[in-house]
C-alpha cells in the first residue's frame, strides 16, 4: 500500500504633496467704496461666499462584520443571514459548488453513484435530510464508483497486519517531519521517539504478511501507542470515545480502492452491531490485548 503524505506548507500607499507657499499678498489701501464682485456665470453664489473646498472630505465607511465570518457549518451546509441578521446553516446548492478540475475529485457514495466532488455530494445528502434515503447515504471512498471485489475470510484475517505496520510508519514519517509543523504534540513525539530510536523496528517497505506477523509478535509494544493515536485521530466530531461512519470516512475512503477489504473490516470492528466503534473494539481489530487498551494514550 502506498500512501502519500502531502503537507499544506499587499499594502498600496499614496503620498500626500504639502502645498505650495504661497507669496505675501499686500493689499493697497482702498480709498473708493470696495465694488462687491459679481459671481461668474454658472457659480453656486452660496459656494462662493463660503468659499469652494479644495479637497474632499474624507468620510468614514462604517465596517458592518459579517455573521457568517466565524459561524461554523457542516458539510453541505452554508451560513447564511436571516432578516433579523441572525447568522443560520442551510443546504447548500450544489450547483454553487467549486467546479470540478479531474476525475481525481469524484467521489463514491454508498448508494453507489458517481458524485463530482465531496462538495457535490455532501450538498445532495443534506437536501435528503430527515429522510430514509438521506440516513442511509454515506460517501464511501474517494474516486469514481467501480467495482470492489468481495473481501475472502483469509484476506479480511491479513488486512490488520498491514494496517498496523503503515500506522506505525505514517507516525515514524510524522515524526521525522514535524520539526515546525506541530502536527504532533510534545507528548506525541515523546512516545514516538521511542520507536523511531527503537534498533529492532521494522523499516517501512513491502513486506510479507508472515514478515509482518513475526514483527507484530516480537515487537508489540511499538503497535499499541500507534493504534491509539489513530483512533484519537479520527475520534473528534465530538470527542467522546466512539467512531461513527462519518468520523471514519477520512480513513475509510482513501483505503477502499487500494484495500478491498476495508468495508468489511470496519464492519467486523462493531463487535457489536451499534453503528458505533468503542476504542475496546478498536484495539481488539488490531489484536491488541484487553490490558492495553488505555484511554490516557489517547493525547
Amino acid at each position: 500500500m502506498r500512501v502519500w503524505i502531502v503537507f499544506l506548507l499587499c499594502l498600496a500607499g499614496h503620498a500626500i504633496a504639502a502645498p505650495a507657499e504661497e507669496e505675501p499678498v499686500v493689499e493697497e489701501l482702498v480709498t473708493e467704496d470696495p465694488t462687491v464682485e459679481e459671481p461668474e456665470v454658472g457659480t453656486n453664489p452660496v459656494q462662493v461666499e463660503v468659499g469652494e473646498f479644495d479637497e474632499a472630505i474624507d468620510v468614514e465607511d462604517v465596517v458592518v462584520e459579517n455573521p457568517c465570518l466565524n459561524y461554523h457549518c457542516k458539510k453541505g451546509k452554508v451560513c447564511e443571514v436571516d432578516d433579523s441578521n441572525t447568522p443560520m446553516c442551510v443546504c447548500q446548492d450544489p450547483s454553487t459548488c467549486p467546479a470540478v478540475e479531474g476525475e481525481f475529485e469524484h467521489v463514491c457514495g454508498t448508494d453507489n453513484k458517481t458524485y463530482d466532488s465531496s462538495c457535490h455530494f455532501f450538498a445532495t445528502k443534506c437536501a435528503l435530510e430527515g429522510t430514509k434515503k438521506g440516513h442511509k447515504l454515506h460517501l464511501d471512498y474517494i474516486g469514481p464508483c467501480k467495482y470492489i471485489e468481495a473481501c475472502l475470510d483469509n484476506e479480511l484475517s491479513e488486512f490488520p497486519l498491514r494496517m498496523r505496520d503503515w500506522l506505525k510508519n505514517v507516525l515514524v514519517t510524522l515524526y521525522e517531519r514535524d520539526e515546525d509543523n506541530n502536527m504532533l504534540t510534545e507528548k506525541q513525539k515523546l512516545r514516538v521517539k521511542k520507536i523511531f530510536e527503537n534498533e529492532k523496528r521494522l523499516q517501512a517497505g513491502e513486506h510479507s504478511l508472515d514478515l509482518l506477523a513475526r514483527d507484530f509478535e516480537k515487537n508489540y509494544n511499538m503497535y499499541i501507542f500507534p493504534v491509539h493515536w489513530q483512533f484519537g485521530q479520527l475520534d473528534q466530531h465530538p470527542v467522546d470515545g466512539y467512531l461513527t461512519h462519518s468520523e471514519l470516512a477520512p480513513l475509510r475512503a482513501p483505503l477502499i480502492p487500494m484495500e478491498h477489504c476495508t468495508t468489511r473490516f470496519f464492519e467486523a470492528c462493531d463487535a457489536d452491531s451499534d453503528k458505533y466503534i468503542a476504542l475496546e473494539e478498536w484495539a481488539s481489530c488490531f489484536g491488541l490485548k484487553e490490558q492495553d487498551v488505555d484511554k490516557d494514550l489517547i493525547i
